[in-house]
């Protein structure tokens, strides 16, 4: 599987918040190189657990900043981080509770997450912030 590269594509141009995404970006690449250089269950573990928390992290930054800023679509923005962590965090547990490392299912899934949040709910936000800040 590829990196995730970063480029203007996923800029959403608030400064603040592209560092975060590149971060989240770095994390998940490493992940996806452990995966494909087989890594042992508990490393991949740990990857994980380190991309999740720096989500749970950066959607406290974002809703901060939404509070901020008086983003109006605040509410549907939280209940998205809140569905996307909740999945993570399910990701999460049945990988430890099956005791079997992170697949490259498991990996494609993160993608996905990853990018769709970025390219849909935080460029609306990243437009909004772009023009208050």
């Amino acid at each position: 599987m590829k990196d995730m590269v970063w480029g203007d594509v996923l800029s959403v141009a608030v400064d603040e918040i592209d560092e975060d995404h590149r971060k989240l970006l770095n994390i998940f690449n490493v992940l996806n190189h452990s995966v494909a250089e087989g890594e042992s269950s508990d490393y991949l573990a740990a990857v994980l657990e380190e991309l999740v928390n720096c989500a749970v992290w950066h959607f406290s930054h974002e809703e901060r900043l939404m509070l901020k800023y008086g983003y109006e679509g605040i509410e549907e923005h939280k209940v998205e981080h809140k569905e996307l962590i909740n999945s993570a965090k399910k990701l999460q547990r049945e990988i430890l509770q099956a005791d079997k490392p992170v697949a490259e299912e498991d990996v494609v899934f993160l993608e996905r997450w990853l990018a769709e949040h970025i390219l849909t709910t935080d460029m609306r936000l990243g437009s909004y912030l772009s023009q208050v800040m």
